[in-house]
């Protein structure tokens, strides 16, 4: 476990250096928008291939991102439902859903998306538009992004068995790992597993010992 523990943290080192990226095409798809604007009102000249990297850079973020938006547990869930359950319980459906839905999906997305690829690149295929930019490229996003997410989903899949295991923090628990540092740093026993038969959560005992730990400090002051 400690290998995949590993190794689940490079993925996510490598999907956070794409989080910070992704602002930057924002921006870049932003500046050109303004740029082509102003030209064509004020200069009266376009490009479609200025249009096209615009729509390039969109699927780009979406695409590059979603691995990222993983990594941060900000996809849409049912909060409604998943509020009432127990950490444990949250933690595998995670497991089963990683494992029966989006592992799959991303195996066929990119086994799908990628003989398209490889035709745009051989054949060399150029937009229709007058001026367009040549295709393979923003094909290649697709296999490209759903690989990332399936790593991610990788990821999140160790870290959701180690914590079913004991040997782990709640993934699904915000600030988790820095609570436990913090903890530990206290002097405190450092509770990063399920509670003995899995009844009870240790994210909330863990929270509150760190609040009254810090309450005590403050009072000694």
């Amino acid at each position: 476990m400690k290998i995949l523990l590993r190794l689940s943290r490079l993925i996510d080192a490598t999907s956070g250096l794409l989080g910070r990226l992704i602002p930057w095409l924002v921006l870049a798809a932003v500046l050109i928008s303004a740029s082509n604007a102003v030209a064509r009102k004020a200069l009266n000249l376009s490009s479609n291939a200025f249009l096209e990297v615009q729509w390039y850079l969109f699927a780009a973020v979406f695409l590059l991102g979603a691995g990222y938006v993983l990594l941060e547990n900000a996809h849409v869930r049912i909060d409604v439902l998943a509020g009432k359950l127990s950490m444990r319980t949250r933690n595998l459906i995670d497991v089963i859903g990683i494992l029966v839905f989006l592992l799959p999906l991303c195996g066929f997305m990119i086994t799908l998306s990628w003989p398209y690829v490889w035709q745009a690149y051989v054949s060399g295929e150029i937009s229709q538009n007058y001026g367009g930019l040549i295709r393979w490229p923003v094909y290649a996003l697709v296999p490209l992004g759903f690989g990332l997410l399936g790593l991610q989903a990788l990821s999140e899949l160790i870290k959701r068995l180690a914590f079913l295991s004991g040997v782990g923090p709640d993934p699904l628990h915000a600030g988790g790992e820095e609570e436990v540092s913090e903890q530990s740093h206290l002097g405190e026993p450092a509770i990063v597993g399920p509670a003995p038969g899995g009844g009870t959560d240790a994210a909330p005992a863990l929270a509150e010992g760190t609040r009254g730990a810090r309450r005590q400090g403050g009072s000694t002051k």
